[in-house]
């Protein structure tokens, strides 16, 4: 073992250049894989928490009902519905404190809120507004959408202490040109107006959002819509992973028997976007590497060409084919270490610069991180590329005849 190194390692610093070329293509190709798949993680990282601003992990609704075609009345018999549309009925989940606590069982569910949406009109003098009111308990609420780190002006904490307080978006403030303070009612569209005062705005920079959305109190919501204190719309529940939600959601919906819908439902859109951005950065990454595994190959397979007359020599004296093997191998893995590290070097300088690059918005600086799992899965797939990368060409050695070589 200790000649098999020794001949590796002449080899190795017998043409220095060819060495640090080989060693080049594996360190820019780990550095890039690492950068970019640390990159594709802060990106989704980013994106997600900008979803859950406004969206739970699960939401749990009464879902609508469709007539059927065929009915069956009281005597049997059955008759066809020309047609058939989606009838109306309540939306309201019946028992929701059961529901909440059947829902708290669920070792992976971490918080739980229930919700009242309504439909509204701010009114402001002689100018009316459309929009949506979320009643909420405002600490459960934030505790799941951190609806504090979103506010811009004033205070959220003072939706606890009155039920006339209401929290409302930059873009209706904007609109109506209201301040902290000021007064502002909403109407219904049962026809109930409720006057309000505005204790905070807050900005989520989806204008989508902050021009028709606010926050109420849960109790006014219901008095908004003229039901009582057990009419809830919505409970929505959030997990201890999100990624993971799916298989939680199909629990949910056959323990209380409502429908519920993942994050990943209700933004299928926008995660068919993560999907292709995965795919697109993990076949590049990959590629480079996979260059990187050529380059060694083609110096090992030159070194094996000009060292034939070695090789011969080596069998000669002894040396069986598992020995050239060992050589090559190890003049490969040593060249895939020293990519692997100076990769992992170049890989943490790349991402501590672009850390210190000022985006602005909600974003604040460039969303990326030091990502230790992709730095693990760069080590073993650069050393597997070597590994094999060094293995062909080895096992072209050690096939070498040495009579062959030496009547030539």
């Amino acid at each position: 073992m200790n000649i098999n190194t020794d001949i590796a390692s002449t080899y190795l610093f017998t043409n220095k250049k060819l060495t640090a070329v080989a060693v080049m293509g594996v360190l820019l190709g780990m550095s890039i894989y690492i950068f970019m798949n640390s990159m594709v993680v802060g990106f989704d990282k980013t994106a997600n928490d900008s979803i859950f601003k406004n969206t739970p992990h699960i939401r749990v609704y009464k879902d609508d009902v469709v007539s059927k075609p065929l009915i069956q009345d009281a005597a049997g018999k059955q008759s066809m519905i020309i047609n058939p549309k989606v009838v109306p009925s309540s939306n309201t989940i019946i028992n929701p404190q059961e529901i909440i606590q059947l829902i708290q069982k669920d070792e992976d569910v971490t918080v739980i809120t229930p919700q009242v949406s309504a439909t509204v009109f701010y009114n402001a003098g002689r100018v009316q507004v459309p929009g949506l009111a979320v009643g909420v308990i405002p600490d459960q609420a934030d505790l799941m959408f951190d609806i504090k780190g979103t506010i811009v002006e004033g205070s959220f904490d003072k939706m606890e202490g009155n039920v006339n307080n209401i929290a409302i978006g930059s873009g209706v403030a904007e609109k109506l040109s209201l301040a902290i303070g000021d007064n502002i009612s909403l109407s219904s569209s049962k026809g109930l107006i409720k006057s309000f005062i505005v204790v905070a705005i807050f900005k989520t920079n989806n204008s989508l959002v902050d021009k028709v959305k606010c926050y109420i109190h849960l109790s006014a919501a219901q008095q908004l819509l003229k039901e009582n204190s057990s009419y809830i719309t919505d409970i929505n529940v959030n997990v201890s992973n999100p990624e993971k939600v799916d298989p939680v959601a199909i629990r949910l919906t056959q323990l209380t028997g409502y429908k519920s819908e993942s994050w990943k439902q209700a933004n299928e859109t926008i995660m068919a976007g993560f999907r292709m951005r995965r795919i697109v950065i993990t076949f590049v990454s990959y590629t480079i590497l996979l260059v990187a595994g050529f380059g060694i190959y083609n110096i090992l397979n030159m070194t094996v060409s000009q060292k034939i007359n070695d090789i011969a020599i080596l069998k000669a004296m002894g040396f069986k084919g598992k020995d050239v093997i060992r050589i090559f191998l190890t003049q490969a893995l040593s060249i895939g270490l020293m990519g692997v590290i100076g990769g992992m070097i170049m890989a943490t300088i790349m991402v501590t610069l672009l850390k210190k690059v000022y985006i602005g918005g909600d974003l604040g600086y460039f969303p990326i991180d030091y990502e230790p799992l992709k730095f693990a899965q760069g080590v073993f797939v650069g050393m597997i590329i070597t590994f094999f990368a060094g293995y062909l060409p080895a096992r072209k050695a050690a096939q070498v005849d040495p009579v062959s070589i030496f009547r030539k």
